[in-house]
């Protein structure tokens, strides 16, 4: 196509085993032409550009030293694979990236035999490449063989503790490991904690450090002058650490920092770590987040929409309606101004729940603890021991990680931890990675935790309102991404009655219980089945734990049939109403139940509604299921 960027070199590569033919200089040629490439493509499809423009120069530099798909590069979290994309066979179909039937957005194992390893959440990587590096030495099978295991892992990643969990396994076992630690100081938000102070001062200064043992011959690739540097740099590095740097102390040879934007002088290194490696050792590199375009963002080009290249500007549809975070964030600050006590937890998402904007009103009192959500759910617990009303802000998706601390550390003890699910249901472009299915049923089986979900923003914030006044207890929340569907909203938000739904419409023969932002297809099916002359009772379950017992029992009594609908997995709110029909007999008495949940499987990425009719819960799904209930048939077959 016309509009897109004459990429000479890069049209000679189809595999990384055509990179093997190229000289250094056409390498350096094949990251210019592939940069571009990235650009042009996430401009027509949106997605994370930042990180992948960061890496450019490492990826064609790994796929040119080290043999993939038989070498194995896990890409930790994997925002930053597109380039890698690119070069592994898939550049036909870059421009599909996040559409419905196209491309991941992240690693997929199904999707490629050069992506040896899915990933979407943080920190995984080190982990992962172990399993390899110890599957390859005990005589692990698989069908493009086993070589290196090598982990590309950010430094945002790295607060996390499972990366420290697999370094420390990793330096016991002694395995021939490759870490790339790719240090651009930042991960969505700008990195927080010691550890990025840390690498900071490892970078202060010098150019090119100290290679150890496994790297020695690599600074005769060097100008003299930075030959020089480096010996001087590991005096320096040995004065700063007792004994030298961390990552010695945990069993690895540390080499670097380097420029990740040199091409030479990362050719240079990861041949000779290639040749010269036996054990586990970590090269950390310098990179520039959004390099080549976007590195003077705030958020150096992160996620974004498509985009026109020339201006950057995103083509985005205005909507009049809120988005659910921001009116979350907007009650938020509005019960802080209101209550001293109240304090916000995020993990290096402040931007994406709506905490950026709380922090702007109340620095003190907002927490940033980084990818570390097993710390902040704790963290959250001890300030609520405190004598503080805490609120998490955590992605559905991303609140499994610290699952373990919601059961021991907050439910067990019954400290009134507020939740604030974010990205509830199904998401789309990011896919089932980064979908909220599980929440409902993972927080509702827990011994007293109070589970909420908002039908639309006017509820939410009453919900963080209800939040904010409930000290007996933990409680959580749920609402999705995107925008609200455009109700008033009140000025404060007003604190339901714990375990109570409301009635939304009164009808007659089948009832609709709703929890969630599917009340708003519940309704449009509702019109639809008007025209048949059915009106089915519609209400808003609000809570899934407590259950409104007398509200459930109540339609189930008046009716012939009663439907739960909910954006959550099976075991979730229809379970909980089974089970009190069961325990209360309801289902001796002839009562025809279903429940309406996501199906149980993952749902690729798609555009929302997509992901919504492929799990069956848009209004035409709704309406065929109330006629199903009732015996009606439709076009000669029963619905």
């Amino acid at each position: 196509m016309s509009d897109r960027p004459a990429t000479p070199v890069l049209d000679r590569v189809n595999t990384p085993a055509d990179m093997k033919a190229l000289s250094d200089a056409e390498l350096g040629q094949l990251a210019r032409d592939l940069r571009a490439e990235t650009i042009s493509a996430v401009s027509v499809t949106g997605g994370h550009l930042g990180a992948g423009l960061g890496v450019v120069e490492l990826t064609v530099a790994l796929h040119a030293v080290f043999d993939a798909p038989r070498d194995k590069i896990i890409w930790d979290v994997s925002h930053q694979c597109y380039p890698h994309k690119i070069l592994t066979g898939r550049r036909d179909r870059i421009r599909t990236l996040r559409q419905k039937d196209g491309l991941s957005g992240f690693t997929k194992r199904s999707e490629s035999p050069y992506d040896p390893f899915g990933a979407a959440h943080s920190s995984t990587s080190i982990s992962a490449a172990l399993g390899f590096a110890v599957a390859r030495d005990l005589g692990g099978v698989v069908p493009e063989g086993l070589g290196d295991a090598i982990a590309v892992i950010g430094d945002g990643a790295l607060s996390a503790g499972m990366a420290y969990e697999a370094l420390n396994n990793a330096g016991h076992l002694g395995k021939r490991l490759i870490v790339i630690l790719n240090d651009n100081e930042m991960s969505i938000a700008p990195p927080v904690g010691a550890m990025s102070s840390y690498l900071s001062r490892l970078y202060a200064g010098a150019p090119f450090q100290d290679l150890k043992a496994a790297a020695k011959s690599a600074v005769s690739f060097l100008p003299q002058p930075f030959q020089e540097g480096a010996k001087r740099a590991k005096e320096l590095l040995k004065t700063m650490t007792v004994g030298g740097t961390l990552f010695e102390e945990l069993g690895f040879s540390y080499v670097g920092p380097i420029d990740g934007h040199d091409m030479e002088q990362l050719l240079a290194v990861l041949r000779t770590v290639k040749a010269r490696a036996d054990g586990p050792i970590l090269i950390h590199a310098i990179t520039v987040k959004g390099k080549g375009y976007a590195e003077h963002r705030p958020d150096k080009g992160h996620a974004t929409g498509t985009f026109d290249v020339v201006t950057g500007e995103q083509k985005k549809t205005p909507s009049n309606a809120p988005s659910y975070t921001k009116v979350f964030a907007e009650s938020l600050i509005d019960e802080a101004a209101r209550d001293p006590r109240i304090v916000a937890i995020t993990a290096a998402m402040p931007s994406g729940t709506g905490l950026d904007l709380f922090a702007k009103r109340f620095a003190s009192r907002c927490f940033d603890v980084g990818i570390a959500e097993q710390h902040g759910v704790t963290f959250a617990a001890g300030l609520a021991a405190g004598g503080l009303r805490p609120f998490v802000a955590m992605y559905s998706t991303f609140l499994q990680r610290g699952y373990d601390q919601v059961v021991h550390d907050v439910a067990l003890q019954n400290l009134p931890v507020r939740f604030a699910i974010d990205r509830a249901g199904l998401v789309g472009s990011d896919g089932a990675t980064h979908a909220g299915s599980f929440d409902i049923g993972y927080m509702a089986a827990l011994p007293n935790m109070v589970v909420m979900a908002a039908a639309d923003e006017a509820e939410l914030k009453h919900m963080v309102a209800t939040a904010a006044a409930h000290d007996s207890g933990p409680i959580a929340f749920r609402f999705p991404r995107g925008e609200g569907v455009g109700v008033e909203l009140p000025e404060h938000g007003t604190p339901l009655e714990i375990g109570k739904g409301r009635m939304v419409q009164e009808g007659s023969g089948v009832a609709i219980l709703s929890f969630g932002t599917r009340l708003q297809e519940v309704m449009r099916a509702c019109e639809a089945l008007a025209q048949r002359g059915i009106t089915p009772t519609v209400a808003d379950a609000r809570f899934a734990k407590p259950l409104d017992r007398d509200l459930v029992l109540d339609l189930a009594a008046r009716h012939d049939a009663l439907l739960t609908i909910e954006e959550g997995a099976v075991g979730g709110f229809g379970s909980h109403v089974a089970q009190l029909l069961a325990d209360e007999g309801v289902f001796d008495r002839g009562l025809r139940f279903r429940m309406m949940t996501l199906p149980d499987r993952y749902i690729d990425h798609a555009n929302p509604r997509d992901m919504y009719d492929i799990a069956g819960l848009n209004a035409e799904d709704i309406e065929a299921k109330v006629l199903s209930l009732m015996g009606v048939e439709v076009l000669g077959k029963r619905a």
